[in-house]
This record gives C-alpha cells, sequence and structure tokens, in this order.
C-alpha cells in the first residue's frame, strides 16, 4: 500500500473518527485505527464495538492496500508533521513509513485480517434528514439524557419515526425534552430506537449545517451517512418510560420573559447554590418575578426580572442547571414558562414542536 496526501487533509481525518476508540480496550486491534487505500481516496475507520466512524479523503492515485495503525502514535506523529504533502507506504512485515520533506517515521501496524468489520445496511430500510436539523435537535435535547446507568434505558435519545415526522426524546428523570420536525417519510420507515449518548455525542461532531444524512436501519444498530463520513452504532435495548404521560397539558399560567434576561439572572443567582442546598426560589407576583437564594455560611443573591405575568402569586423552586440547559439551547428572542403550581412541573413550549417539562424541587 502506498499514498500521498497532505497533513491537513489527514489530521482532519484521524480527528473525525479517533474518539470512537476506546483507549482501555482489552483487545489491541481496537486501539489502532484501519487505513484502506484504493484509487483517488483513502478510508480511515475506528470501532470500539459500540460505535464505529468511517471517513473517506482524497489521495493521490494509490497503491491499493490495508493496515491498521496505532490510533494515538499515529495522530501524535501527523500532528507534528511539518505542513504539506506527506507520503504513507507499507512495507514488510507491516512495518508503516510516514514521510514528509525531510521527515521519516517507521511505525509497526497489524494486519486488517482482526479488525472488526462495519456492518452495511440496505438503502431501503432508510430515511433522509438535513444535517443541520438533524444537529439542532440533539442540541435541543441531549442536555437531558441521562448519566445514571442503573437505567441503561434512559442513557440515550428516543428515535421516533413516523410518515408524518421524526421525534427525538431524552430524559434524566427530573426533566424530559422532546422535539419533533415536521416530514414526510414512507409509512415502512416507522421505527423506534435509543440511541446511546456516546454515539449522540460523535454524530453530533461530526454533523455539518449543509447536505442531508441518511439514517439507515439494522438488526440492533443504526447508521448516520453524511457521504464523506458515516456513524454506525449498536442501540440501547430496551423499553423507554410511557413519557407521554408525564407532559403535562398546556397551562393558562404563562410567565412571558425575554430569554436573555431570565438566562442571565438564573446564572447569577446559581453562583450561591452548592451540592447540600441547589433549589433557587421564583417568586411570582403581577408583572413580576424575583429569582433569590439564599445560602448558610455563604450569602445571599436576589434579582427582579420584569415579565408578562397575570395569575395567582407564588413561590417555586428549581434546580437552576435545569433551567439555563434549556435556555441556553433554545434561540427565541421571548419564551412562556408555564407555572401552574408549587407542586407541578415547569413547562417551555415553543410552538407544536419542541416541549421541555422540568420537576420542582422543595423550598427549605
Amino acid at each position: 500500500m502506498k499514498f500521498g496526501t497532505t497533513k491537513e487533509v489527514l489530521l482532519k481525518g484521524i480527528q473525525v473518527v479517533q474518539n470512537a476508540i476506546n483507549p482501555k480496550s482489552s483487545l489491541p486491534i481496537l486501539s489502532n485505527i484501519l487505513i484502506d487505500s484504493s484509487g483517488d481516496k483513502v478510508v480511515i475507520t475506528a470501532t470500539d464495538l459500540d460505535i464505529g466512524i468511517t471517513v473517506a479523503l482524497p489521495i493521490k492515485p494509490s497503491i491499493m492496500g490495508s493496515i491498521t495503525i496505532p490510533a494515538k502514535k499515529f495522530f501524535d506523529i501527523t500532528k507534528e508533521l511539518p505542513d504539506g504533502d506527506l507520503t504513507i507506504s507499507v512495507k514488510k512485515n507491516n512495518l508503516v513509513n510516514i514521510e514528509s520533506q525531510n521527515c521519516v517515521f517507521k511505525i509497526m501496524g497489524l494486519p486488517k485480517d482482526e479488525f472488526p468489520q462495519i456492518p452495511e445496511f440496505k438503502d431501503r430500510d432508510s430515511i433522509s434528514i438535513q444535517q443541520k436539523k438533524l444537529k439542532e435537535m440533539i442540541n435541543m435535547t441531549s442536555f437531558a439524557v441521562s448519566h445514571d446507568e442503573t437505567r441503561y434505558v434512559l442513557n440515550g435519545i428516543l428515535f421516533t419515526i413516523k410518515p408524518s415526522h421524526i421525534r427525538m426524546v431524552a430524559t434524566d428523570g427530573r426533566r424530559l425534552t422532546l422535539i419533533e420536525h415536521k416530514a414526510q417519510f414512507p409509512k415502512t420507515q416507522e421505527r423506534k430506537f435509543i440511541v446511546p449518548t456516546k454515539a449522540i455525542s460523535e454524530l453530533n461532531r461530526i454533523l455539518k449545517d449543509e447536505n442531508d444524512v441518511k439514517i439507515s436501519f439494522g438488526e440492533n444498530q443504526v447508521s448516520f451517512d453524511m457521504g464523506d463520513s458515516k456513524m454506525v452504532s449498536r442501540l440501547i435495548e430496551g423499553e423507554f418510560p410511557n413519557y407521554e404521560q408525564v407532559i403535562p397539558k398546556e397551562s393558562k399560567e404563562k410567565v412571558r420573559m425575554t430569554r436573555q434576561a431570565f438566562l442571565s439572572g438564573m446564572k447569577r443567582i446559581a453562583l450561591f447554590t452548592n451540592p447540600d442546598s441547589l433549589a433557587v426560589k421564583i417568586e411570582l407576583g403581577r408583572d413580576k418575578m424575583v429569582l433569590s437564594k439564599n445560602s448558610p455560611y455563604l450569602g445571599e443573591a436576589h434579582e427582579e426580572i420584569g415579565v408578562e405575568y397575570k395569575g395567582k402569586e407564588m413561590a417555586i423552586g428549581f434546580n437552576p442547571d435545569y433551567i439555563i440547559d434549556v435556555l441556553k439551547n433554545i434561540d427565541q428572542e421571548m419564551v412562556n414558562f408555564e407555572m401552574a403550581d408549587p407542586e407541578k412541573p415547569g413547562v417551555i413550549r415553543i410552538g407544536d414542536e419542541y416541549i421541555y417539562v422540568v420537576l420542582p424541587m422543595q423550598l427549605t
């Protein structure tokens, strides 16, 4: 195998795939990345057996072949090479030569034989959606994914595909976020599956702001194909909770305010929280909302925000991080926050496409 490319192209390709590698794997081959060279492109692949990522890079006409190279060392070498052209070739006994200007590195590789094969998917079992839209949907849901490994079905995002829409839902049991995108899909592609959080994180990193992504379905796997790059992930097996029953009906008690004022206020008041005392108090009165926090041995903070509100007076507690997370990821200038009762969840809705539900906290 032999091919030529540039440092910039190769480095970008390694950066796309390298997060798929688990450095603690007991299988030496999984610490390597696979390089397949043919014609005018080289395909780089990495996997930890749960997710696999491939990227195709343009190269100068090559001698076909394949090799696996230790990923971290290959990345470190490539990063330190001088800018410009480089050549990679494989000699006898899987010795890999990396040459650039006056630099020559020789590194031992392993043959392709033991490297796990990334599964192929049938075109007929797939749908397409804009990459930018999928990225937006991930950003508006992924922050609510649970990291509690004892509730493994919540360690990912639930995708539901219907003929009229695609919906994504995430929850950690204390908050829930749902986003829906109206689109036309074949009835034969109705699906419901849970994509684990690591795959979601990597997918979000790879997605671009242009072109479509093709989502293909396998037995217990899903593929996201962006053209030059592709990610395949195992799915989480199990039954996602019936989330629809915990979404409150729309409340008449709404606080309308600017998103930025609410976000900035919450960030400031959150400075006085600590692990033993998280709840920030929200007090509502006519066209007025007061945020406050009193922490023993630390002090107190208090801020009034001008709002539109005609409902009853009340005081309700929330974890400020759960409010900040959603406000950072929506782009509406004005938001409606539904708070019907101190014992009931708060809700933010954006049209009929987005719902965020957050449980209140007891005020001490």
